[in-house]
């Protein structure tokens, strides 16, 4: 009989209607800690996803909402929210009677456990507000990728490159010991370990960051 799995719904702030990106997260979770099965759902209505206060606003009681459904119909054992900027997990934790974890939080979290000089880079015009709250005086550095407004934007040919050229130019002038990707669309290009060969720095992938703290907290 085979180790029962903890139910880990997660919660993409991008509507995606390609099924194979809507599940990719999850699926980079299931790959790395076989305990869970993931169950992703997409917000509807937000194309763009996230990348500002305006359309983070609106995205809100949408996480919320698909939240709850996830735990109180669907039965999850846990909540993941796939955004750096842990839209709805303050909300949700009031809501549901399950552990909940922001992909940002996380990150930050974790990069403060390899070293005290962490630098971020995302899609939005400075680092998300939960992780530099979290990363206090330990935040040397901020980057955002030339010509990146949206996480669809690093899904075209040359995201990745602009993500290297913003990561070389944020340890050159910063000179941080760690890289936090503030957005989970470097998640999906699969970015991390190819900053980390590049760079020879520690680089933090938020989602798989999220997915470790869900596994501690579960398994513990």
């Amino acid at each position: 009989m085979g180790t029962q799995k903890y139910r880990i719904g997660l919660i993409r702030v991008v509507s995606f209607t390609d099924e194979g990106i809507a599940n990719l997260h999850g699926r980079l979770i299931e790959e790395r800690f076989s305990i869970f099965s993931v169950h992703s759902r997409c917000i509807p209505d937000q194309p763009e996803g996230i990348y500002d206060d305006v359309s983070e606003a609106a995205a809100v009681p949408k996480i919320v909402e698909l939240g709850t459904h996830l735990v109180e119909k669907e039965g999850m054992d846990a909540l993941i929210v796939s955004c750096a900027a842990d839209p709805g997990v303050k909300e949700l934790r009031v809501r549901v009677k399950v552990p909940v974890f922001g992909a940002g939080s996380a990150a930050a979290s974790l990069a403060l456990s390899y070293g005290d000089r962490v630098g971020t880079v995302g899609i939005t015009e400075g680092t998300p507000l939960v992780m530099k709250l979290i990363l206090g005086t330990h935040l040397v550095g901020e980057a955002k990728p030339f010509g990146v407004k949206t996480t669809l934007d690093l899904m075209k040919q040359e995201g990745k490159l602009r993500v290297m050229e913003a990561c070389r130019a944020l340890v050159k002038d910063s000179k941080c010991g760690v890289i936090a990707l503030s957005c989970t669309g470097m998640s999906t290009i699969g970015v991390a370990k190819e900053l980390e060969q590049a760079l020879g720095l520690p680089v933090i992938d938020p989602v798989l960051a999220a997915g470790f703290c869900a596994w501690f907290f579960l398994t513990r």
